[in-house]
């Protein structure tokens, strides 16, 4: 297959490639790209360091540095491609695995890291990056996305009807089926609010298949609520881009919401107290590593000349010593003093927190001179 022959597209018309397992451009009829050489070569960058990071991660918590970790292994693309199309403007609610998306938004992994060893809340300035805090409980976030995108609503915009930023929701193929994104849908689709609901279908819900979580594609549940949905490859990083750049692009010119469902992947557990040889097949595993996110830039980069040896070395460098700052970092993150778990639940002591503070302190205070 030539360069922007497309085959591909036409076979699966339903999903949008801009580029092939094999690293060729894909020509599609409603979505295209064009970036320079250095930001080719930049979101190959983010790929190789995204991934890095959470490798890193993972061996952290197997060492008994992390207490657990989401791994996000497969679907960097994913999250790389939408992270990059975002504007300064536009704000992320995330849920516990959008590593490569605080990564586009200049969160230091150590931030995150920080969160499942137990030593932060998250940490960093949600306003500060447009990023919201980690939502561990399943789907509440594209509740928070859909009223955060009423509130833009209602500051007012440009009186073209536009709005200076749209807002981005992230969630799993298994919390598609939690009442909180159904009822977000609702909201979103009535007020026509600006926001794009991005859902990672990496097939499996921890150890539920897609097939039990949907009798249709993901993506066409959106026409159920009255806006659009579209399916991208989630493990090409141009698709997610230019899919994603298009969405949010709508929401701010005041079209409304986008459902967009990234293809893709988990190729890791679902996150390290999952062992998933138990529900899945080594040989699916093994089909998907030919789709592999990365391998397909790099092979673009290689055949059109815009990456040599040189480059890609020192990618790899840049890596290691990412991974050094992440390994080191998180060793050094500072245990907090038990007490101040206390500190901020609310902005003045209620009796019935002030006697748990006492028993707790008590009960701390029985291990003074223990050995």
């Amino acid at each position: 297959m030539s360069d922007g022959d497309p085959s591909v597209a036409e076979a699966h018309p339903e999903l949008v490639q801009l580029l092939s397992p094999e690293g060729e451009r894909v020509a599609h009829p409603h979505y295209s790209i064009d970036l320079t050489p250095d930001e080719f070569r930049a979101l190959y960058r983010d790929l190789v360091l995204v991934r890095r990071i959470d490798i890193e991660a993972t061996a952290l918590q197997r060492q008994g540095e992390l207490g657990i970790w989401a791994s996000l292994l497969g679907q960097e693309a994913a999250q790389v491609g939408s992270g990059r199309a975002l504007a300064p403007d536009d704000f992320v609610f995330p849920t516990y695995r959008e590593h490569g998306v605080a990564w586009c938004r200049d969160v230091d992994p150590l931030w995150l890291l920080g969160l499942f060893r137990g030593v932060n809340l998250g940490g960093w300035d949600p306003n500060a990056h447009n990023f919201n805090l980690y939502t561990i409980v399943i789907g509440s976030q594209t509740l928070h996305a859909t009223g955060y995108a009423m509130g833009i609503q209602r500051e007012g915009g440009g009186p073209d009807g536009s709005y200076p930023g749209a807002v981005i929701a992230y969630f799993g193929d298994g919390a598609s089926s939690q009442g909180d994104v159904n009822e977000s849908f609702v909201w979103a689709s009535v007020f026509n609010a600006p926001v794009v609901f991005f859902c990672q279908n990496n097939q499996w819900a921890i150890s539920e298949p897609i097939e039990k979580q949907s009798r249709i594609p993901l993506y066409q549940r959106a026409r159920g609520f009255g806006f659009p949905g579209v399916r991208v490859d989630g493990n090409d990083v141009l698709a997610c881009l230019a899919v994603t750049r298009a969405a949010l692009a709508r929401a701010r010119e005041g079209s409304g919401p986008t459902l967009v469902e990234a293809y893709t992947y988990r190729m890791g557990a679902h996150t390290t107290s999952d062992d998933p040889t138990r529900y899945r097949l080594a040989s699916d595993l093994e089909s998907w590593k030919l789709k592999d996110p990365i391998e397909r830039v790099k092979a673009y980069l290689v055949r059109n000349g815009l990456a040599d040896a040189d480059f890609l070395d020192a990618v790899q460098a840049e890596a290691d010593e990412l991974a050094a700052h992440v390994r080191e970092g998180c060793r050094a993150l500072p245990d907090p003093e038990p007490l101040s778990m206390f500190d901020d639940v609310y902005v003045e002591g209620t009796p019935h927190l002030d006697r748990q503070r006492e028993e707790f302190a008590t009960y701390l205070a029985s291990f003074e001179g223990a050995r």
